[in-house]
């Protein structure tokens, strides 16, 4: 007996110690805001009430609110929320710059009224007092411009508040909305988050809104910019002041030097500005303008932000000025319009630029023609032919002197020129040739050295060979380099011989290279503080920095012209082979998406149904394939132009998107004509309620420009392999499906306008 009670006393304490050990689950959100960090990283189970402050679909971005707390979750959901819907959430808690909530399951409650915002001051976000809350701000908009957010357009707005700055993005992709915002006061509701790196180290404040109808214009700017006095470009500076209080200032030049979409160059007399403008407007080289912007300083240069330019007309051409490798390198001249002579020591050829490498005396600089991406109509250009120069030509090379650095007080500064055209390369001696005279003339001198020196003439003979030797390899390592750019080898692999070239060049010294929000990669000494370390950042065509490259050294050894040299090749080679790794993925993007819709064109959509075809073959599965065609779309465009008929496609894009689910894809096959890939069903009734859904949602009227139009499409399914099982027969299978919808309600309403009307009967 005493046995047994014994037995059960320790079954009982048992079970008492794992249900004490047990995690419970967190029924409130105030509880999961309690959480720590380090108890949000045990991923306690949350099931928890609130309500919708923001909810971006496409990214799973949702932000909930119950009272006076907020949160972040990682929504895994299809539902199509709205602030002031109330949900409840399950899920689990995690770490981050607070505890969040990644979610397995949402439901929607019911649909209420989003919660009154909070007048929130900079000095109180910047605190993150309300980190996830709904306020409004106000502040004065310093920059308003369209941007990419997961492949989505939405606009970015900085805000100048009272402390600081903040940022705003908000879920609009209509550009004619950003008329008037410039320089006005403002007011915008959203939800309060932050900027972050790497870390998530909090690096700024963001809030983000759903919409226009979220922000409200207090003041309209009180002054034109275009309005304002002409400063002289020396006095420009007048206008910066250190409580980023910059007031946009007006400049007057010829324009030396413009590349759509990136920056302007003026000069006036022996004074230049460079202008940064993202417009693509069509500008000249020699016309006279005026530009507007606000001034800064980057990189040690003043500079025009955010900028805009008009031609008022024609003007004297501005004649080149003649200078040296030494007096571009001194940094007097830069933004100059110049002209230098040297030998071609290479050519490189790409998409996006064609570069000269051009050696003047024992000095290198690059000239460089930047080829425009698209023309005003979004259609990719192909980059004008330049002309190939032999190397060791002499040429003289006319064009703008950019430099790496605006500092020429700590030695030579790297610099480039910018060509404006094929003419701006003039070769003035060809290569030498190689001929009999010449080699006897070599031989009876190399002779000479061997008699009349001996050994002096051994070991100098040697020197030059171990220098030839370093400089060919050199060459060769550079020149694959340039050849594994334009191939297919990965972009961290290139870098590592970047670095491992300049370690080369620098008699063995470690090199690295740190890649903006990116890896280090290369030969990082553990202990930096105690060796000299030399950095250069590397240049981006337009935008900060894309990283730095680095070379330590012994801490008693002096500075050293060829480590500028090399860091200088190193950051030059860095950012080409970037550059090109990004024009390549946005040129594969553009082969695969319509450029009005983001969504997939017909070429990606093939792509997708042959494989998809090849899947269900092998397990013997099913899909479905919808085709949905756009009623009376061609009235929209006779109606209300062509730009409304783009707008309502737009929407109507985004709204299918809604209803499909993640692993679907939607396409635009034709002016009118979608399709979407439904790749996980079960039956034709899974099909059925799915191009239900996307026929409703053509039923919401679409309002734009005071403009109201009430769509509506017809839609046909099919379904593999029961309808067809080729991709030709599915495709006709669904658009067969959708004319004979298309017909029958055509022939409903045809059959309810000819029915008579009945009145009741009297007696």
């Amino acid at each position: 007996m005493k046995r047994s009670t014994l037995a059960l006393a320790i079954l009982l304490g048992w079970a008492t110690a794992v249900l004490a050990a047990a995690p419970s689950t967190l029924t409130t959100l105030r509880q999961v805001h309690t959480l720590t960090n380090e108890q949000a990283a045990q991923a306690p189970a949350v099931s928890f009430e609130a309500t919708v402050t923001y909810f971006r679909g496409y990214e799973k971005t949702l932000f909930v609110q119950d009272q006076d707390i907020g949160i972040y979750i990682s929504a895994t959901t299809s539902l199509n929320l709205i602030p002031g819907d109330r949900i409840l959430v399950r899920g689990l808690a995690h770490d981050s710059f607070r505890p969040i909530v990644a979610s397995s399951d949402i439901t929607l409650l019911h649909h209420g009224t989003i919660l009154p915002p909070i007048d929130a001051s900079f000095e109180q976000l910047v605190q993150s007092k309300f980190d996830c809350q709904y306020v409004t701000v106000r502040g004065l908009v310093r920059s308003a411009e369209m941007q990419l957010s997961s492949g989505r357009a939405v606009t970015s707005i900085e805000l100048r508040a009272a402390g600081g700055y903040v940022g705003v993005i908000m879920d609009n992709s209509d550009p004619a909305k950003l008329n008037g915002l410039l320089d006005a006061e403002v007011e915008i509701s959203g939800v309060a988050s932050g900027r972050f790196d790497g870390k998530m180290q909090a690096t700024g404040i963001l809030i983000h809104s759903p919409d226009f109808s979220y922000a409200r214009i207090l003041s309209r700017a009180p002054v034109d910019a275009w309005n304002t006095p002409v400063a002289p470009m020396d006095e420009v500076l007048s206008a910066l002041n250190t409580h980023e209080l910059t007031q946009r200032v007006r400049v007057q030049g010829t324009i030396t030097y413009y590349h759509q979409g990136s920056m302007a160059i003026l000069q006036d007399g022996n004074r230049s500005i460079r202008v940064l403008t993202s417009a693509i407007n069509p500008l000249r080289v020699g016309d006279r303008a005026d530009a507007i912007g606000i001034p800064f300083i980057d990189n040690g240069f003043l500079t025009l932000k955010l900028g805009q330019i008009r031609s008022t007309g024609a003007a004297t051409p501005i004649v080149s000025l003649p200078v040296t490798w030494d007096e571009l390198a001194s940094g007097k001249h830069s933004f100059d319009l110049v002209s230098i002579e040297g030998k071609v020591v290479t050519q490189v050829r790409e998409h996006s630029q064609d570069v000269y490498i051009i050696s003047s005396g024992d000095h290198l600089f690059s000239a460089a023609i930047r080829h425009p991406f698209v023309n005003e109509w979004g259609v990719v250009k192909a980059p004008t032919p330049v002309p190939t120069i032999a190397p060791e030509s002499r040429v003289r090379v006319t064009g703008v002197a950019i430099l790496d650095d605006g500092n020429p007080f700590n030695g030579a500064v790297a610099f480039g020129i910018l060509l404006r055209s094929t003419a701006d390369v003039i070769v003035i001696q060809s290569p030498p040739l190689l001929n009999v005279r010449n080699l006897v003339l070599l031989v009876i001198l190399l002779l000479a050295v061997v008699v009349t020196g001996g050994a002096r003439g051994w070991l100098i003979e040697r020197k030059v060979r171990r220098r030839t030797s370093a400089l060919a390899y050199i060459e060769q390592r550079r020149s694959r380099i340039l050849e594994e750019i334009n191939g297919v080898l990965p972009l961290a692999a290139i870098v590592e011989q970047i670095t491992e070239l300049v370690s080369f060049k620098l008699k063995g010294s470690p090199c690295w290279c740190q890649i903006t929000d990116g890896a280090q990669l290369g030969n990082c000494p553990p202990k930096l503080s105690a060796l000299r370390v030399v950095q250069q950042e590397i240049p981006a065509r337009s935008g900060p920095p894309l990283g730095i490259v680095l070379a330590a050294f012994d801490p008693l050894s002096q500075p050293r012209g060829i480590e500028t040299e090399a860091l200088s090749m190193a950051t030059a080679l860095t950012a080409l082979a970037i550059e090109n790794r990004r024009l390549y993925s946005d040129l594969l993007h553009r082969s695969e998406f319509d450029l009005l819709t983001n969504t997939h064109n017909r070429f990606s959509l093939d792509k997708h149904l042959d494989a998809l075809i090849e899947d269900a073959r092998k397990s013997a599965g099913i899909f479905g394939l919808i085709y949905v065609d756009l009623d009376h779309f061609k009235q929209i465009n006779d109606l209300y132009g062509h730009q409304v008929g783009d707008l309502f496609l737009q929407e109507m894009a985004i709204r299918m998107k809604r209803q499909l689910r993640t692993v679907d894809t939607l396409a635009r096959i034709g002016g009118d004509e979608f399709a979407a890939l439904l790749p996980l069903v079960h039956s034709r009734a899974d099909v059925e309620e799915i191009a239900l859904r996307l026929e409703q949602c053509f039923d919401r009227t679409f309002l734009a420009e005071n403009i109201a139009i009430h769509g509506s499409a017809s839609v046909g399914i099919a379904l593999y392999p029961q309808d067809a099982a080729s991709k030709d027969l599915l495709f006709n299978a669904a658009d067969t499906a959708m004319y004979a919808a298309k017909y029958a309600k055509r022939s409903l309403k045809e059959e309810i306008e000819a029915q008579p009307l009945a009145f009741p009967s009297q007696k």
